[in-house]
């Protein structure tokens, strides 16, 4: 039996200045945003809320220690409603902070915590990647295993998620083409899940045609974040975070987890360095079902035959950013067994995602081929 949903309430805000008429945010209320975003967008908002500026406890990816740092400082404080705006790491931290109990983080992750939400949550993200608004996922650094893992529980979903592309006006190329390969990569993996449905990959497909789209224009007008794609950027990561919300990414995901932890690279780089590679080894096990329907749909956005597909989207996605090997980050070869056992024994959530399955032989092939 197949399942689909949509959970959170899906708003778009015409501006900032209606998502604050509209919400009303002061006491009693908790918000994350960064000191930047707060004076280039809500210069006068929030009075009497309590406002937290996340960047103070974290540089990067969201960790347990940052987590259970910002507990700490919000103690005993009554709090009823949640708003997060802000990017991936916000947008997963905030969804903790709903929950009765949060701390100490690593029991929640594995497990000897029931996640039970007793706060109302409104999540904007202010970049065009994660989905986080719409999954009930929570990624963080676990400083203690040096690995990022994922706690998903129907606890972690907003009530709402609000969209309002005047956010990533401000947002550097950079970030903009990091963030939206993410989703990209989303869109992707949840494709060729195998717990995908007609459902999903509608989902999915409406992601991938918005983001290859845009790319192309991208790459003939130059490296900039086009204002009048922002729009289109923001829902097609939406689209792509309820896609894998229902249908799951996969080997990508898990083998970017160990190089995000041990050399902070941000998370749609990291996914990017391992994209195209993971497909190919895909492709040299099987190429039937839902790998082929992909070729296909592909190649008509492309506009090259369904064999040459991964090649001709490796060349445009070279254009967005370019990608750097393993050791480019300082990854030494020694490392790559480790990474192989992390992925093999503590991403198996992501790992049963999988177009095929993938042994550990496979997986440090794939380290060694990017190394």
């Amino acid at each position: 039996m197949n399942n689909f949903f949509i959970r959170p309430k899906i708003t778009v805000c015409t501006s900032a200045e209606e998502f604050c008429l509209s919400y009303n945010i002061g006491s009693g209320d908790l918000v994350f945003v960064s000191e930047g975003t707060r004076r280039r967008n809500f210069a006068n908002a929030f009075a009497g809320a309590l406002v937290v500026d996340y960047r103070k406890y974290v540089v990067g990816e969201p960790t347990d220690i940052m987590i259970e740092d910002i507990s700490r400082i919000i103690g005993s404080q009554k709090i009823s409603r949640i708003f997060a705006i802000g990017g991936g790491t916000i947008l997963d931290a905030a969804k903790l902070f709903a929950l009765k109990q949060n701390i100490p983080v690593d029991k929640l992750f594995n497990g000897e915590i029931l996640p039970q939400k007793d706060k109302k949550l409104f999540l904007i993200p202010t970049t065009c990647g994660t989905g986080s608004e719409v999954t009930d996922i929570s990624i963080l650094e676990l400083t203690k295993n040096k690995t990022k893992l994922g706690l998903a529980n129907e606890a972690l979903f907003a009530d709402e998620a609000i969209l309002i592309p005047e956010l990533l006006q401000n947002l550097p190329y950079k970030f903009f083409a990091a963030s939206s390969m993410d989703a990209l990569i989303h869109a992707v993996e949840s494709y060729t899940s195998p717990k995908a449905t007609e459902f999903t990959r509608i989902f999915s497909a409406a992601a991938i045609e918005k983001i290859i789209s845009g790319y192309k224009l991208i790459t003939s007008e130059g490296k900039k974040v086009i204002p009048s794609l922002l729009r289109d950027f923001l829902t097609a990561s939406t689209y792509a975070g309820i896609a894998f919300g229902n249908a799951g990414c996969a080997a990508v995901h898990a083998l970017s987890y160990p190089l995000g932890a041990a050399r902070h690279v941000p998370h749609g780089e990291a996914n990017y360095a391992f994209f195209i590679e993971v497909y190919k080894t895909y492709a040299s096990i099987r190429q039937d079902g839902s790998f082929e329907l992909l070729k296909q749909f592909l190649a008509k956005l492309l506009a090259c035959t369904p064999n040459n597909v991964l090649a001709e989207l490796e060349t445009l996605l070279e254009n967005i950013i370019q990608r750097k090997t393993l050791h480019e980050y300082g990854v030494i070869e020694e490392e790559l067994p480790r990474y192989t056992g992390i992925v093999m024994e503590k991403q198996g959530r992501l790992m049963s995602n999988n177009y095929v399955p993938l042994n550990r032989d496979k997986v440090l092939g794939i380290y060694q081929k990017l190394f």
